[in-house]
């Protein structure tokens, strides 16, 4: 577990990550994290966007169904 403190910049309040957590996540200064919630009431801070994961699933469930279809199209 690592304790972060909510800090002012500016007119906004933020957390810094300490180096260990940024090397963690495989994140660098500029790109995005996406905070979810979890079941449980917590949250999870993560750097890839859960939605896209989900609609990727359904992307790659689909080209498996349609394989043959997909194949014949794109000839």
């Amino acid at each position: 577990m690592v304790e972060l403190k909510v800090r002012k910049f500016g007119n906004s309040l933020g957390v810094v990550l300490p180096k260990e957590v940024i090397a963690r996540l495989n994140t660098q200064e500029g790109a995005p994290l996406y905070l979810t919630e979890a079941p449980d009431g917590g949250y999870h801070l993560v750097p890839y966007d859960p939605a896209f994961e989900k609609k990727m699933a359904k992307a790659e469930d689909i080209m498996h169904r349609y394989r043959d279809t997909l194949h014949i199209l794109a000839k």
